[in-house]
């Protein structure tokens, strides 16, 4: 499902606030950093992450990865930080950072 522009303006307000959860750094994609951007999207659905993997071209290869992996999508991105989106049915409301 494709987010329009009214939503990706109110979830770029709501990530604003976040801070980086996940950090990609130079060992890149490992399975605990896969396994946490899962636990971290079930949980929050919204989530701020930072990847300082190299240059733009290795960075923008490894977000697309990201998304393919955990099936989320990316309201936003400025340099190093991208803002996954990834909705649970299921989420605590609590942990949630998007509103019900």
């Amino acid at each position: 499902m494709a987010i329009t522009n009214e939503q990706k303006k109110a979830y770029r307000a709501i990530g604003h606030t976040l801070n980086p959860i996940v950090t990609v750094a130079s060992n890149g994609l490992t399975e605990g950093v896969i396994d946490e951007l899962n636990r971290a999207l079930d949980d929050h659905e919204l989530i701020k992450i930072k990847v300082s993997v190299g240059d733009r071209e290795v960075k923008k290869a490894v977000i697309e990865e990201i998304l393919r992996i955990t099936g989320a999508e990316m309201p936003q991105q400025i340099g190093n930080t991208a803002l996954l989106l990834r909705r649970n049915p299921k989420a605590n409301p609590k942990l949630s950072n998007l509103k019900r």
